[in-house]
This record gives structure tokens, sequence and C-alpha cells, in this order.
């Protein structure tokens, strides 16, 4: 297949190959694609001439969004995690020089395997795979969750104040730089979970994006490396716990989930089941997750009013993606975060 220059929005081919052979001993030509799934960092499979693969991850080609996009805080945070049981792919090596492709980025092994993003990846999986996956969620999370970040070279990671004000005041700024339609039930939703935010009682690693669409697994379900660490801070673990349960859509389900999930499928278990196993393999209180579940309708719709405006801009590349129902979308997730909030 021959790449051209138009396929790969934010990547200098010459230039990157060259670095990547002075710095990876990786052999040109090198054969890139952009790997289809991503909806904010652009993530490549590249292929040199002796078949050896890697993955390179670089921000959008343009319109990047304050804070979202910093390629040193995945490359570091990919570090300390590896090989502290979470599997996650090996980081290779950081550019730091914009001039070989336009952007700080990084590189980490390739890795093979199935990504359960929908129903058709996660069709390849047999049933009683698809329910080891369900369980494989809630412990790799909660084995996550157990890491001290102090003692795994996070400690500049620490900011002052608490993380959910923080996270409430960080997204509300995003989604006011989209230019989103729905502020106005935005700014109502914020200052009610500005309200009824708990103190975050302990500081762990959150990857902020922790679900299904974002795990490598082999054939039987088993999680092979955590992918997509864009979003990753430290902060209450009940953040991811109530991000996956709002992804998670099951049979008679009158929301929508905040992202695609292929949960819907026979095999996998309840949403119930993932808050038993992660409760029981983490030993954690989650008496506050309602509030935590509230934040994530609220924070999606702030993420996906940033993703349609990069899309909207070009800036994301030609993936086939449809944004044209993302507007209407992200208003129903701040409907039912709404209707969240005002149960508390």
């Amino acid at each position: 297949m021959t790449t051209t220059a138009a396929d790969l929005p934010g990547l200098r081919l010459e230039a990157t190959t060259a670095w990547l052979a002075e710095n990876l001993g990786l052999t040109g030509p090198l054969e890139a694609r952009l790997v289809a799934g991503g909806r904010s960092n652009l993530t490549y499979r590249l292929t040199d001439a002796t078949g050896r693969q890697v993955a390179l991850r670089r921000p959008p080609a343009s319109h990047v969004l304050e804070t979202a996009h910093d390629m040193r805080r995945e490359w570091t945070v990919l570090n300390a995690v590896s090989g502290h049981g979470v599997p996650v792919p090996t980081p290779l090596a950081l550019c730091e020089d914009e001039s070989v492709s336009g952007a700080v980025f990084y590189v980490m092994e390739w890795v093979d395997g199935i990504v359960p993003a929908d129903d058709e990846s996660a069709g390849q999986l047999s049933e009683g795979a698809r329910r080891h996956l369900t369980d494989q969620l809630a412990d790799v999370m909660a084995a996550l969750h157990t890491l001290d970040p102090l003692e795994i070279g996070l400690s500049d990671w620490q900011r002052p104040g608490d993380f959910l004000q923080r996270q409430l005041k960080r997204w509300h700024r995003q989604i006011h730089a989209s230019g989103s339609v729905h502020l106005d039930l935005a700014d109502r939703v914020h200052g009610e979970l500005v309200r009824l935010a708990p103190t975050a009682a302990e500081l762990r690693i959150v990857h902020g994006d922790f679900r299904a669409g974002n795990v490598l697994v082999g054939p039987d379900g088993t999680i092979r490396a955590v992918l997509d660490w864009e979003l990753a801070t430290l902060g209450h673990p009940l953040a991811d716990l109530g991000w996956i349960l709002a992804s998670w859509s099951r049979p008679g389900d009158g929301r929508p989930p905040v992202t695609g999930t292929p949960s819907m499928l026979p095999g996998f278990g309840e949403r119930e089941d993932l808050l038993q196993r992660y409760a029981t393999a983490s030993g954690r209180d989650v008496s506050a997750l309602p509030v935590y579940e509230a934040f994530a309708r609220w924070r999606s719709a702030c993420i996906n009013a940033g993703v349609r405006a990069r899309y909207m801009a070009g800036a994301m590349g030609d993936d086939g993606h449809d944004v044209s129902g993302m507007e209407d979308a992200l208003g129903r997730q701040l409907e039912v975060a709404a209707e969240l909030v005002a149960k508390l």
C-alpha cells in the first residue's frame, strides 16, 4: 500500500522515519496507517522494512485545546505505570523536537489483540470471553487504583485544591471554548455539581476514560494493554468507576451511554456485576458514586463538544466518524446529568 502525505494528518513521514531510525533502529521505508477509533490524539501504526511494528501518538494536527493533548504527560504516566501490575504498552521513545513532525510525539510497542470498542469488534469474542472481560475491567481498574502515585514517580502531578472541583473548572472552561449551543444547561449542571461535590479523601491515578473501548484484549478476554492515557490525572478513583458505569449499556436502559459500548451483547455482565467486582477487588467505599456518575455525564458532554469542534475544524483526519448528531447527543447527556443531580 502506498501512503501519501494527504493520508497522514500531522505526520511528516520522511523526517519521522529518519528520527526513528536514529533513536529506535527502525529500518525505512516505513508504512504508516492512522488507527481508526481515536477521537482526540492521533495514533499511527508504523511498520518498518523488516516488519517491526510500533505505535506513534501525537496531538491533533490543529485546533488543540489547552491542556488536553500533552504528549509528555501521557509519556510520563505510561512510564510510571509500566511494570507495576497494570498492563500497558511498553513506552519506547519520546520526541520533544517539534521540527520532526510538527509536535511532540512518543512511540510505544505495538500490542496485537482486539479493541472491543463496538459490537463488531467485541463480536470476535465468545460469550465466555465477554464475561471474563467484564471481570477484567473491574480488576485492572482496581489494580490501577491501588498504585500510590507518589511512590511510582508522579509526585509532580500533585495539585493544590480538591480534585473534583478542579475537574469541574477545567471541563467547564473547555465546553465554553468549544462553542456548544447547550451552554446554559451545561452551566446549570456545573453549578449543582460544584455544590454537591464531595471532598476527595484519597489520591490515586485516574485514567480518565477507562472503558471497554480503551483496552486491548486477547481472544479469551484477558486485558493485554490499557490504552489512551491522554486524560490521566491524580484524583479520586470513583471518577473512573462512574465513567465506566455510565458507558455500560444493558437491555432495558432508558439512558444513552456516555460513549459507544459493546456491553449490550450476550455474555457481558450487568452494571452491578462491575460495581461489586470493583468494590471487592479494591476494598473501597463507593457510597459517593452517584455524584461521580452525574459528573461523568456532564463531563462527557464537555469532552464531546471539544471533539466535535476539532472534527469541524478538520483537525482529526478522515477516519469516517460522523459528527452530524454529536451536538444533539451531548445535549441529551446534559439532560441526564441534570436529572441525576436533581435526585441528590
